[in-house]
């Protein structure tokens, strides 16, 4: 069964056993998370085929780090199957999956 996980700085912050993959990134459904983690960054971007994106802080023991993930609260048409889900920055979270 596959598997994946995102951590930062060893604390798990979110597994799951089914995902959306999109563009190389590991989209997790919002149930995989640790809520009490992500707080709403004012970052934000736009995708040409997916809408715009907003961002979250991630803290992990103290230490933030800033606009770790991303989502897309109203995507559009074609990546409706990646709303709410939350895919993360590799250069700042480890993400991993079998």
């Amino acid at each position: 069964m596959p598997h994946a996980t995102a951590t930062v700085n060893g604390k798990l912050i979110a597994e799951a056993d089914s995902w959306e993959t999109v563009e190389g990134n590991i989209y997790f459904p919002p149930s995989s998370m640790d809520q009490s983690i992500l707080t709403e960054s004012d970052t934000t971007a736009t995708c040409p085929w997916k809408g715009k994106a907003s961002y979250y802080d991630v803290t992990v023991d103290g230490q933030e780090v800033k606009n770790a993930g991303w989502y897309y609260p109203q995507p559009k048409e074609k990546a409706e199957n990646i709303k709410d889900h939350v895919a993360f920055d590799k250069s700042k979270v480890t993400i991993k999956s079998d």
